[in-house]
């Protein structure tokens, strides 16, 4: 297994930003959502057994690590009545976020706010849903970070969080890069390739939620890159 390298927790400059928001994530961001109604759909058939489907709930959601925005935008497009506090700690990605969703008409529904989610300015059980995507390999540390999500989550709520897998040699992070960002500049490449290396593996994940007292085998490998963590708080 490839040691962990650690990539800059904060990708805080205009350049980085407008590189991240120019690579293609339309797919990525489709299937993200795609996964959390499919988890919704199946919640309900498994919790409520009279019941066939679980509605996704209306209200605040939560958006760890949001980036540029996409994700918030692709739910509130598809989903009506959902509200997304959208967090980043990086300015510079949240000056382009803004731009995003003014372009797509959903500054009423999705806010933006600049803050650390390893210490969540907001109260216990504040959210319907707290969801993320690929926060978790930025985090030197990322205990606190799973550990707020679960605890600004309301009970009956989600929590789905989705990261990079690290790969377990440099040739398999060779084909991953080549399959994955073959059309992207060097420098994208590049972003691609230090992301795989600070990712985490299933047993490092699994390690970190079971404090909390949730299930270790709710974290699972969901593509040949992807860990996904997608838990009910009761």
């Amino acid at each position: 297994m490839l040691p962990r390298v650690l990539e800059p927790e904060v990708m805080d400059t205009p350049e980085e930003a407008l590189a991240y928001d120019a690579m293609d994530h339309s797919e990525v961001n489709r299937v993200f959502v795609d996964d959390i109604l499919r988890t919704y759909a199946e919640g309900g058939c498994q919790r409520r057994a009279s019941q066939r489907e679980l509605d996704v709930p209306a209200g605040e959601w939560l958006d760890l690590g949001t980036g540029t925005a996409l994700i918030p935008i692709e739910l509130c497009e598809r989903v009506p009545d959902v509200r997304v506090v959208a967090m980043d700690l990086s300015l510079a990605m949240l000056d382009v976020a803004r731009a995003n969703i003014s372009v797509a008409g959903l500054t009423e529904r999705i806010m933006l706010v600049h803050d650390d989610a390893k210490r969540l300015p907001f109260s216990d059980g504040k959210f319907a849903a707290v969801i993320s995507n690929s926060i978790v390999h930025h985090i030197p540390d990322p205990s606190g970070v799973l550990a707020e999500a679960w605890r600004v989550l309301a009970p009956g709520g989600l929590v789905f969080f989705r990261d990079l897998l690290r790969p377990g040699d440099d040739e398999t992070v060779r084909r991953l890069v080549g399959a994955y960002a073959a059309g992207a500049t060097e420098h994208q490449r590049r972003m691609f390739d230090d992301s795989l290396r600070a990712a985490l593996t299933l047993d490092e994940v699994r390690a970190l939620i079971k404090p909390l007292g949730v299930d270790p085998e709710s974290v699972s490998q969901s593509s040949d890159r992807h860990w996904t963590w997608a838990a009910w708080k009761e």
